[in-house]
């Protein structure tokens, strides 16, 4: 049970969302705030109070955020503390300008000092010669080419980043799959009987589950000379095939469609629930999904996963008399909705969102983490003069509540 801070916090964040509730409801799906009974003024005061109560919404959430720590703190035996190390350094460099450097003199300077124009002064007449001789014009093209140094900066291809992986709490195991018990019947008879009465029998039954590890692998082929004569491309090889693997997992987390070796995906784990947009207002559709997730999967909603495009059309609605609902745009405005984050992924469907309880009812179990090796003994590489990096991971992921999940569709 929380403690009575997190309670409290958890009962003002519900009340802020049913208010919040009330007024979409009553302004309808074309959000004509000239409807709204239960907040008086016009329009332009609606929106503001709208407004208003998603920053208090989005206060509270922090509020709740910090207390969940706390009382996950309180819970959990104490752990070692890590410190990660520090590197620290000067970044001013020494502005000394190098001395005993030779002063460059111009054409014009040499001209100047000659004997031909210095023996000139103070005689009449407008011409002072001076005895160069010009050959072969030197140009870039008939003379000496400039050397052009790389900066050593590399602009990385636009790509997905990892958007949803941090979102699920992640674990170690030694196992190559992952078994758990699922509570499948629970009858509560519990009730009241007279003195002397036959107590009433309840049912318990648990389900055996199993969430295989799967292993994600990548490989790249390089030649001997380009590694030993760019020292920078071994490291820059190592990151790019982590960052690969990475992003993959990112996008089975959402959509993996469990035939093996692809992990099962939230999208793709049978028991989620849906709430379809229809006519609502995405807001509204997507306060449902929430409701479903606390009544039917008996959790608390951490994140709300939307594709970017989709949070494009939520931050730019607008009322009837075109006042923008979730802040002025010359605001950041807040990512968040109901008072829950909301997480922009790429991978995830067009036009659906995902709310869930991510923390409580999802796991990550990591079997081995990324591993990079290299090897000549793939194929003929040996007499090639060829090496394969290769880099891989093994992991499990387990939803072990699909009811605290739930899809949005048609937004």
């Amino acid at each position: 049970m929380a403690f009575p801070a997190l309670k409290d916090a958890r009962e003002r964040l519900e009340s802020k969302r049913h208010e919040l509730h009330l007024i979409f409801g009553e302004a309808g799906a074309e959000l004509d705030f000239t409807r709204v009974k239960s907040v008086k003024g016009t329009t332009r005061e609606v929106a503001a109070h709208v407004r208003a109560l998603n920053d208090e919404m989005t206060d509270i959430s922090k509020e709740i955020a910090d207390l969940e720590g706390v009382e996950k703190a309180v819970k959990t035996s104490q752990r070692p503390e890590q410190k990660a190390g520090r590197e620290s350094g000067d970044d001013r460099r020494d502005g000394a300008t190098p001395s005993g450097r030779a002063e460059y003199k111009s054409f014009g300077q040499h001209f100047i000092e000659s004997n031909a124009f210095t023996k000139r002064q103070g005689q009449q007449g407008p011409v002072a010669v001076i005895d160069i001789e010009l050959k072969t014009l030197m140009t870039t093209t008939a003379g000496f080419d400039p050397e052009e140094t790389r900066t050593g900066k590399i602009v990385e291809i636009a790509t997905r980043p990892v958007q949803v992986t941090q979102l699920v709490p992640q674990t170690t195991t030694t196992q190559s799959a992952v078994k758990y018990m699922e509570e499948t019947t629970l009858t509560n008879a519990a009730a009241e009987a007279a003195e002397g009465g036959t107590y009433p029998e309840a049912a318990l039954a648990y389900t055996e589950r199993t969430a295989i590890v799967r292993k994600i692998p990548v490989f790249l082929p390089v030649t001997d000379e380009q590694l030993e004569d760019e020292p920078q491309v071994r490291g820059l090889i190592d990151n790019r095939l982590r960052f690969m693997i990475a992003q993959r997992l990112d996008g089975q987390i959402l959509t993996g469609n469990g035939t093996p070796p692809n992990l099962t995906g939230i999208l793709n784990t049978a028991g989620i629930q849906t709430q379809a947009k229809g006519v609502d207002p995405t807001p509204d559709a997507v306060y449902k999904a929430m409701t479903k997730v606390r009544v039917t999967g008996r959790a608390i909603v951490s994140a709300v996963v939307m594709h970017p495009n989709d949070w494009q059309d939520v931050r730019l609605l607008r009322t009837a008399d075109g006042i923008y609902i979730w802040g002025n745009p010359s605001d950041a405005g807040p990512e968040r909705i109901w008072g829950v984050q909301v997480v922009l992924a790429d991978a995830l469907t067009e036009n659906t969102g995902l709310v869930g309880d991510f923390p409580n009812f999802s796991e990550l179990s990591v079997r081995r983490g990324v591993e990079v090796q290299v090897s000549n003994s793939h194929g003929t590489f040996f007499v090639e003069g060829k090496l394969a990096i290769r880099a891989d991971m093994r992991t499990a992921f387990i939803l072990y509540r699909p009811a605290a999940f739930c899809t949005v569709t048609g937004i």
